[in-house]
């Protein structure tokens, strides 16, 4: 298979096997050096990614977006999105990496946390994280008694004071995304969105109505339901584009599409352009990363250089 022919999916860079443990943690240098200091574009498929760094810099390209790293920041990356570093030799910091299964573990009864988390960003780090993060990493390296509990108790307390940071940043543009109704609308979306579902099929699994549904969706996010489940499909089709050489043909049948003109059609409603003229804009530079993957894009980032 051609290298390019899909988004590459690791468990940690490089690496197809499953985390060992519910957690991991790593300096920015053991797997940075390695690599020249450069992590090309990948996704994790059911991982969640912290960065923390202390020194050095570089830049991160999280959906097709540059954005700077000046010490000292974090890096919020959600399980899917496509991102690659390109770090300054000598780059000081942490990665902290957690199992989707400990990300629910933390965030049960959260909605407003797991919708703020769901936020590719670049943030200047809060001093308080500081003894958070260096406490996770001691336990981590030096295990003794009660390791789990301990691990699980300061993951939840980093992710929730991460989740302030991006609340806060954001501003109220994201706080009406607290629903659990609505969160489980985009778990399924998340798991299903290449099938091609119908509004009325969502509905029926989460037992509303497809009105109700999308009064829902419409409060938490300002869009219709319909709307956010064509953003999910067209933030997957530039993902594709931009990342790989899949003919838009090609693009269309892997998302679930059985007539490429009809993808076509939806994709040039959507952002502006023919899935053939936009990937010509992004190879001539023509198009600016933003716009390249977050038209219609419920997921904004923060920091972009």
């Amino acid at each position: 298979m051609n290298a390019k022919s899909h988004i590459q999916s690791y468990s940690l860079f490089g690496e197809t096997s499953e985390l060992e443990d519910e957690l991991h943690v790593e300096s920015i240098r053991a797997r940075s050096k390695r690599h020249n200091w450069e992590l090309k574009p990948h996704r994790h498929a059911r991982l969640h990614q912290l960065l923390f760094l202390t020194g050095g810099g570089g830049e991160v390209e999280l959906d097709g977006r540059s954005l700077a790293l000046p010490p000292p920041c974090i890096v919020n990356v959600p399980r899917g999105v496509v991102h690659g570093f390109q770090f300054a030799p000598g780059t000081v910091g942490t990665v902290v990496t957690l199992t989707s299964h400990l990300l629910d573990h933390c965030l049960t009864g959260s909605d407003r946390l797991r919708a703020a988390l769901s936020n590719a960003v670049v943030l200047p780090q809060p001093p308080n994280l500081h003894s958070l993060t260096k406490g996770i990493e001691e336990e981590y390296h030096v295990p003794g008694f009660g390791r789990t509990e301990v691990l699980r108790g300061l993951a939840g307390a980093v992710l929730a004071r991460i989740a302030r940071c991006i609340d806060q940043t954001l501003g109220d543009g994201k706080k009406g995304q607290s629903n659990p109704l609505f969160a489980r609308f985009e778990m399924l979306l998340e798991r299903d969105f290449r099938l091609r579902r119908s509004l009325a099929d969502y509905a029926a699994e989460l037992a509303v109505s497809p009105t109700h549904l999308n009064r829902i969706v419409q409060r938490s996010t300002g869009h219709s339901a319909s709307q956010q489940v064509n953003d999910r499909v067209l933030r997957e089709a530039r993902r594709l584009l931009i990342y790989t050489n899949l003919t838009a043909a090609e693009v269309a049948y892997d998302l679930g599409f059985s007539d490429p003109a009809h993808f076509s059609r939806v994709f040039t409603n959507g952002t502006g352009v023919a899935p053939g003229i936009f990937r010509r804009q992004i190879e001539a530079g023509a198009t600016s990363p933003k716009q390249a993957v977050t038209q219609s894009n419920s997921n904004p980032t923060r920091g972009e250089t």
